[in-house]
């Protein structure tokens, strides 16, 4: 038996729906609301750090077919504080599916809004831009109440969400035969098995400071995706500084940013963001065109990257997706390479990275190759 729920926004926009999936205390679930366009892949969107303080809004109308399968989760719970669909499957259709999305979601207590207009809901969100939601049952809890929690929801500005989601220890995981440090701000499984083919990687806390980084003698410095605002991250600004010359870096999503800060750039938020998996970017070198999953809320201003190379372009907005430092043996790419389930067309950034650290063995003092064999995920 279903139970009529309220979709808010801090605008005063109101969107019926039914409720779904289980409800934190209180009876609502408030965040920052974002839509996502992909077509597939709703698992990894929910279970992708990036995603943490805010509540998803899947532009296709049909989310949870095909269930959800273990080995395609990118961390091991649900990140967002809920989701909003169109219509949630009640009947999963794929071999490898353990379990319905709706018993998945009620399972890990993210709450869930379907049958809401999320056409309407998304024109909505391009002309306002993301702003603060709540949602809940209407026999709990009332439009009032939910515009007042709505409108008290921070958002992402200033906030660093990358302490919530970070590991509080340092773990190994790979068996390449270079030897990676990779920071976590966020990240996602996928990313540890590319990495993970490549080389014996060590995944560090976000704090992690540069000396200790280097004090391993790593043959380079993975900066993975992670949540909120790089603004707020001023202490993994200063370690990726202590990095930059000493060893070879590759930055993706959060660890862009962060990068590009380092470099002298800026970063700035975006009306609505990128998520989805379907954004054509340009790459530069080669004129080639590539089709990309993204999923940021915060971009880097052109004008603030004097004396850095832009690699990438967004060929819907132009925003910079990419960028290279030559000298300091560094770059990064705003979207996601690694994506799962894709596309796909951007994984040759891997096997940059790869050959950087080739090229860079006995530069930088760093640790040698072939400590190890074969690849797979950690």
């Amino acid at each position: 038996m279903t139970s009529d729920a309220l979709l808010v926004l801090a605008d005063g926009a109101v969107f019926e729906g039914e409720a779904a999936g289980a409800w934190p205390s209180g009876g609502m679930a408030t965040g920052e609301l974002v839509f996502n366009t992909v077509m597939s892949g709703y698992q990894e969107v929910i279970t992708d750090p990036s995603y943490s303080g805010q509540i998803v809004a899947f532009t296709y109308p049909h989310i949870g077919n095909y269930g959800v399968a273990p080995p395609d989760a990118e961390s091991s719970r649900p990140h967002c504080r809920g989701i909003v669909v169109r219509e949630l499957a009640g009947r999963r259709s794929n071999w490898r599916s353990v379990e319905d999305l709706g018993a998945y979601l009620a399972r890990h207590g993210v709450a869930a809004i379907t049958g809401v207009d999320t056409r309407r809901l998304t024109r909505h969100i391009r002309q306002a831009g993301s702003m603060g939601a709540a949602f809940g049952p209407v026999d709990i809890t009332d439009d009032a109440a939910l515009l007042a929690a709505a409108r008290a929801e921070p958002g992402t500005d200033g906030m660093d969400l990358v302490a919530g989601v970070t590991t509080a220890t340092p773990y190994r995981c790979g068996h390449g035969p270079f030897k990676v440090v990779a920071y976590d701000f966020g990240v996602k499984s996928s990313m540890l098995g590319h990495l993970g083919a490549l080389a014996t990687v060590e995944v560090v806390p976000a704090s992690t400071p540069a000396g200790e980084v280097l004090a391993g003698r790593p043959d380079g410095v993975f900066l993975s995706n992670g949540p909120g605002d790089p603004a707020a991250l001023g202490y993994a600004v200063d370690a990726i500084s202590g990095l930059l010359g000493e060893v070879p870096i590759f930055g993706i999503c959060m660890g862009y940013q962060l990068l590009a800060v380092a470099l002298g750039g800026s970063s700035f938020k975006l009306a609505f963001g990128h998520h989805g998996g379907n954004h054509p970017v340009r790459r530069l070198a080669t004129g080639a065109v590539e089709i990309t999953s993204h999923n940021h809320s915060y971009a880097v201003a052109e004008d603030s990257l004097e004396g850095t190379e832009i690699s990438h372009i967004d060929l819907n907005d132009g925003v910079v997706e990419g960028i290279r430092a030559p000298g300091q043996r560094a770059f990064g790419v705003q979207y996601h390479p690694e994506a799962g389930p894709g596309p796909h067309d951007a994984r040759y950034l891997f096997e940059e990275f790869r050959a950087l650290m080739a090229g860079s063995a006995g530069v930088s003092g760093a640790g040698e190759a072939g400590v190890g064999g074969g690849g797979g995920r950690g």
